[in-house]
C-alpha cells in the first residue's frame, strides 16, 4: 500500500484479494444487529451469520468473532426501557445477557459441526504483555483445534478506568493479537458517508481509503444507536489499530446478503480501509509507540554498533548493565553508555535472570540459570531501533 491512495467513492473492485485458506479473519458484530435495536436477541440473523463464518471455516480461512449483545440482551431480559449509566447495573445487564448470548451461538454453530469458545478480556489482558501473550497464545490454540472464539469484553468485572470503551476497539486490538489478515464490522450502517447520510441525502459513501487518512476524522462524526457505545468514531478507530498489523477493514451492512461470506470470493460494497504498511512494519511501530519500557538495559559499544549496524539480536554478553524490575516479555529500553536510546524490544528474561546473564556468552545461559528459554536476549524480531 501507498500513502497516495486517495477516497474512492465508487465500488472499487480488486482492492483486497479474496480470503483464501489459512487468512485468519475478525469479524465483529454490533448490539443494533443483533438485537433489532433492543428486542432481544435475533436468532434468525445470527443463524444466517453462523452459516456465513461456518462456510468461510470449512474453506479453512480462521475466524474470530468479536460480538456484542451481552449488555442489550441482558436489558431485554430485565425488562428495561433505556441502557443504564450506572456501572453495576450495567454489570449486572451484561452478567444476565452473557449467558444467552453465547448459548445461541453455541447451538447455531452446533447445528454446523462447530465447537465455540467464550473469550472474555478486559484491557489490562493486553497491556499487560504476559497476559497479552497468555491471551494470544490462548486465542492461537482455539484456531489451531478448529474452535471458533467468541470474544467480548468481561463487562462484569471491568470499571471504567479499564475499560475498552466498545468493541470496535477490543475487534480492532484482537486484530493485533491474532495477526489477522483483515477485520469485518458488520454495523446497522452501510457503511462511512462524507456525511450523515440520515440528514443529507446526496451524502456518498467512501468506498475506499487509507485508514490513517485523516479526511476520514470528519467524516465519522459521532453518535451511536441507543443500546451501543460505538458509532464511526470507534469503527475508524479500529480500522487504525488494525491497520498498525498491515491488516484492511471493511465496514459492511450486516443485514445484506453475504455480508460475511463474500469475503472469500471478492467483496466488494461498504467502505474498505486499507493499511499503508506491512505487518513486520506495523509491528514494530507497535512496539516503538503503543507501550511503556517495563525498564533499560546499558549496552556496551560492541553490541550497540552489532543493532544499530547490522540490525542484528541483542545478546547478553553486550549488556553492561540492568535497571528497573521487568518480567519476560515485557517491552525494555536499550541505551549506550551516554544514556541515548538505542533501541526498544520484547525481553525473554526477567530482570533478576538478565542480570545474572548479562556479560556471559549464551552458551553460558543454561549453566547459570539451569535452563534456556531463548539464546537472544531480545530477538530482533521483536526490537526496533530507536
Amino acid at each position: 500500500m501507498t500513502d497516495s491512495i486517495p477516497l474512492v467513492f465508487a465500488p472499487a473492485e480488486g482492492a483486497v484479494p479474496p480470503l483464501v485458506s489459512g487468512d485468519r479473519l475478525v469479524v465483529k458484530i454490533g448490539s443494533a444487529l443483533l438485537t433489532a435495536d433492543g428486542v432481544g436477541l435475533d436468532a434468525g440473523a445470527i443463524g444466517d451469520w453462523v452459516t456465513q463464518i461456518a462456510g468461510l471455516l470449512k474453506s479453512g480461512i480462521e475466524v474470530v468473532l468479536v460480538s456484542s449483545g451481552a449488555v442489550a440482551e441482558g436489558i431485554s431480559r430485565l425488562g428495561w426501557t433505556t441502557r443504564p449509566t450506572e456501572l453495576n447495573r450495567l454489570q449486572a445487564a451484561a452478567a444476565v445477557g452473557q449467558a444467552g448470548l453465547v448459548e445461541l451461538y453455541q447451538q447455531a454453530f452446533k447445528q454446523h459441526g462447530l465447537n465455540t469458545a467464550q473469550v472474555l478480556l478486559t484491557h489490562d489482558d493486553l497491556v499487560d504483555r504476559e497476559r497479552y501473550l497468555n491471551a494470544r497464545t490462548t486465542l492461537t490454540t482455539l484456531l489451531e483445534l478448529g474452535a471458533l472464539p467468541i470474544v467480548n469484553e468481561n463487562d462484569t468485572v471491568v470499571t471504567d478506568e479499564i475499560r475498552f470503551g466498545d468493541n470496535d476497539t477490543l475487534a480492532g486490538l484482537v486484530v493485533n493479537l491474532v495477526e489477522a489478515r483483515g477485520l469485518l464490522l458488520l454495523t446497522d450502517q452501510a457503511g462511512l458517508y462524507e456525511s450523515d447520510p440520515r440528514k443529507n441525502s446526496s451524502a456518498r459513501m467512501v468506498a475506499q481509503a487509507l485508514a490513517n487518512n485523516p479526511s476520514l476524522d470528519q467524516m465519522a462524526g459521532g453518535g451511536s444507536g441507543r443500546l451501543g457505545r460505538g458509532g464511526m468514531q470507534t469503527k475508524l478507530r479500529a480500522a487504525r489499530l488494525a491497520a498498525r498489523s498491515g491488516a484492511f477493514t471493511y465496514i459492511r451492512h450486516g443485514g445484506k446478503p453475504e455480508a460475511i461470506s463474500s469475503l472469500s470470493s471478492g467483496a466488494t460494497g461498504g467502505t474498505l480501509l486499507l493499511a499503508d504498511r506491512e505487518p513486520l512494519a506495523a509491528r514494530k511501530q507497535w512496539l516503538a509507540g503503543h507501550l511503556h519500557c517495563a525498564g533499560w538495559l546499558e549496552l556496551d559499544k560492541g553490541a550497540v554498533n552489532s543493532i544499530r549496524g547490522h540490525g542484528r539480536s541483542l545478546l547478553s554478553v553486550g549488556v553492561a548493565g540492568v535497571n528497573g524490575e521487568f518480567r519476560r516479555g515485557d517491552l525494555v529500553a536499550c541505551r549506550d553508555r551516554n544514556g541515548h536510546e538505542v533501541a526498544r524490544g520484547l525481553i525473554n528474561y526477567s530482570a533478576a535472570e538478565s542480570r545474572l546473564i548479562m556479560g556471559k556468552a549464551s552458551s553460558a545461559i543454561v549453566d547459570i540459570l539451569g535452563y534456556v528459554d531463548e539464546e537472544e536476549l531480545i530477538h530482533r524480531d521483536n526490537m526496533v531501533i530507536s
